[in-house]
């Protein structure tokens, strides 16, 4: 079994002295938010007190260069034993230049891209930082069993959580796959008792989910006292040492009190008696660490200095913080993608070398067989496995039964389980674990088998699109997340950060699949349902090699009066409608919506006069939409008609057939509308 840490105990102090000292400073500071500048205050104050020695005991366990705690806004004594500087944490708390994330988020976002122990970047959601780190986990089994990356053997993940997050799906879904597949990862839950305002009783039944959990396979349980710095180091030493050995995880539940209120507007006063109050400032674990250490590890005057020395480092800390600049308003918008390839995130994805290491053209390959959807996906997909090591297949059913659409139909027997593989039924879960294999260098192709069931996952897929710009451009997560579409809300046009494609044909599907898996940005991948189970959108494979890149339309045919706009599987009905017109109507397939081809379509409309967007999305807030904004924006002087848009009205997709006929556009509605916007 691999040695158990050793601690440095003097480190141990400094964290959490510094961690309560600058805590202390804020609150103050807030306090006196009448006589200090306004400049000086902390909007979103959230203190560690009673959760920064255990804290500062982790942070000495992970010592691993391959290492990374999933964090909480609780997490400050944490990062800071990690080697986060006093004056970045105070900077960012005071949201100001530079720092975590540049003014960008709260100043408890905590991250870190190393070298070293890595903290994965995290999000306000509570419980959302449980399924990225057990991500990490199955990249650090990755590298080791696929990749031959000996740098990896002895990592470990640790996701940090207080008692209330153990409720959360986040929670279950993250231990479902640690358990399953016996996963290096620690969780590590600081119990105080309270969320927010809610006792423990109320989030766990029993009030302890150490106890709850004894039963559970292959996790090994320990459970203990927080503020008991031996006691806590001894248990720490023990489940560290089980995960590091290969044995797999463990949840180490550790009481501690909260000596503050939740947050900075919090009252606790309002929910706990003073009698609570001051019970629970008898178990403070600062003075039990004093206690500890003095005199047998540190004398008396070494544990004074060490006080004096730290509060004087937080004082100049905050001082050097609050004198910072405000960051410049005009970088506000940058960092949603990838800017310049010379200039990549710090960590995420594949390097600009490994992505241009794969060839490419952006032509397709003349005389290629015949192919419909489906199968151009699965070849696509296959290619890319074939060709990049650090590309991951998986989702609900994608193995053995080659998904519900069998697109991976064979892709498990080929390239082996490690490499595409089935998950359990959780898209929190899909989605999550694919942000922590992408911040360990992976490239995760996850499948959502109907877009429906992408609503459990909205929180990470929101996360995960903003996690380059919340991290000022140190973190990525190149994702690409396919989904089953076709009628109703299907478009991600309102998720910032995400490419999104929805192509109308094999062709397309090829290439812009080969582009999502070796973009530096994460791609919503739709594939129309109506294209996987019919031969509609049948097209000769363009080749093993072929790129198309995002932001480029296709004119389907050409046309000198009417210029109708659609994408995915409604292009075909379009096309065959503009049929009757003859020479009349130009059809143009956008195949991507973000990037979507302005160009394309402004020098089409300016040309014609006319523009009619057919889709199956919603008429509020659709796609089309926008597009009619730019058009009446940057076309209007060239327009000799209102711009018409023909799309499903405002209610559900019902389930009968002939419901589902009268919803959505077909050719004959289409032709009626492109002949009266052609007779105005």
């Amino acid at each position: 079994m691999t040695p158990e840490p050793v601690f440095d105990w003097r480190q141990i102090a400094r964290t959490s002295l510094a961690s309560r000292f600058l805590d202390e400073a804020e609150e103050s500071t807030n306090r006196r938010r009448g006589q200090v500048p306004r400049e000086h205050l902390v909007l979103y104050q959230f203190s560690a007190k009673g959760h920064e020695v255990s804290q500062a005991i982790l942070a000495q366990a992970l010592r691993h260069p391959r290492d990374a705690a999933g964090v909480y806004y609780r997490c400050r004594p944490l990062v800071l034993g990690l080697g986060v500087e006093l004056e970045e944490a105070a900077a960012s708390a005071l949201a100001r230049s530079g720092g975590f994330s540049g003014g960008r988020d709260a100043g408890v976002s905590f991250n870190l891209p190393g070298p070293g122990p890595v903290v994965l970047p995290m999000a306000g959601d509570v419980g959302s930082q449980f399924t990225p780190a057990v991500g990490w986990a199955q990249s650090i089994l990755y590298h080791q069993q696929a990749l031959g990356d000996s740098s990896w053997e002895g990592a470990l993940a640790v996701a940090l959580g207080g008692d209330a997050s153990v409720a959360s799906n986040g929670f279950w879904s993250a231990l479902t796959m640690a358990t399953t597949l016996r996963l290096p990862v620690l969780f590590f839950i600081q119990d105080n008792g309270l969320g927010i305002s809610v006792r423990g009783e109320f989030q766990t039944p029993g009030g302890n989910i150490a106890r709850n959990l004894d039963s559970f396979s292959h996790l090994l349980v320990r459970d203990g006292d927080g503020t008991d710095p031996g006691a806590t180091a001894a248990l720490l030493g023990q489940c560290v040492a089980h995960v590091r050995s290969g044995a797999g995880p463990t949840l180490l539940r550790l009481e501690v009190p909260r000596l503050c209120s939740h947050s900075g507007p919090d009252n606790q006063a309002a929910y706990r008696s003073e009698q609570e109050l001051q019970e629970e400032a008898l178990r403070d674990p600062l003075p039990r660490l004093r206690r500890y250490l003095v005199p047998d590890r540190l004398s008396e005057e070494e544990w004074l200095d060490l006080e004096h020395e730290v509060q004087l480092q937080v004082h100049q800390a905050l001082e050097l913080a609050r004198s910072r600049p405000a960051p410049e308003p005009q970088e506000v918008g940058r960092h949603v993608w990838e800017e310049d390839p010379a200039d990549p995130a710090t960590r995420g994805g594949l390097t600009p070398q490994q992505r241009g290491a794969l060839k490419s053209r952006t032509s397709p390959e003349p005389g290629g067989p015949r192919v419909r959807f489906a199968e151009a996906l699965r070849r696509t997909l296959a290619s890319e496995l074939e060709r990049n090591p650090r590309l991951v297949v998986f989702g609900e059913d994608v193995g053995h039964k080659g998904g519900v659409h069998l697109v991976t139909e064979g892709l498990q027997r080929r390239f082996g389980e490690p490499r595409v593989f089935d998950t359990s039924l959780s898209e929190e879960g899909i989605v999550g674990r694919a942000v922590g294999m992408a911040l360990a260098g992976l490239v995760p192709v996850a499948e959502i088998q109907f877009r429906k069931y992408a609503d459990p996952a909205a929180e990470h897929l929101n996360n995960l699109g903003t996690l380059r710009w919340r991290t000022h451009n140190r973190f990525a997560a190149p994702v690409v997340v396919r989904l089953a579409g076709g009628v109703g809300k299907d478009v991600g046009v309102h998720a910032c950060g995400w490419q999104v494609a929805f192509p109308s044909n094999a062709e397309d599907a090829v290439g812009l699949l080969r582009a999502a898996m070796r973009s530096p940005n994460p791609t919503l991948f739709f594939e129309h349902r109506s294209l996987l189970m019919t031969g509609e959108g049948s097209a000769p494979y363009p080749g093993d090699d072929y790129v198309l890149l995002f932001g480029r339309g296709r004119v389907v045919r050409p046309g000198d009066a009417l210029t109708v706009v659609s994408w995915g599987a409604m292009v075909h009905q379009v096309a065959e409608a503009a049929g009757r017109f003859g020479d009349r109507v130009e059809v143009l397939d956008l195949r991507t919506l973000v990037p979507w081809d302005r160009d394309l379509v402004l020098a089409s409309v300016r040309r014609t006069s006319r523009c009619l967007v057919v889709h199956e999305d919603t008429r509020t807030a659709g796609f089309g939409a926008e597009v009619a904004a730019v058009l009446a924006r940057e076309a209007f002087w060239h327009l000799d008609a209102p711009i018409e848009r023909l799309a499903p009205d405002d209610f559900p997709p019902p389930y009968a057939p002939g419901l589902l006929r009268a919803m959505i556009p077909d050719v004959e509605a289409i032709a009626q509308a492109m002949e009266r916007v052609l007779s105005v």
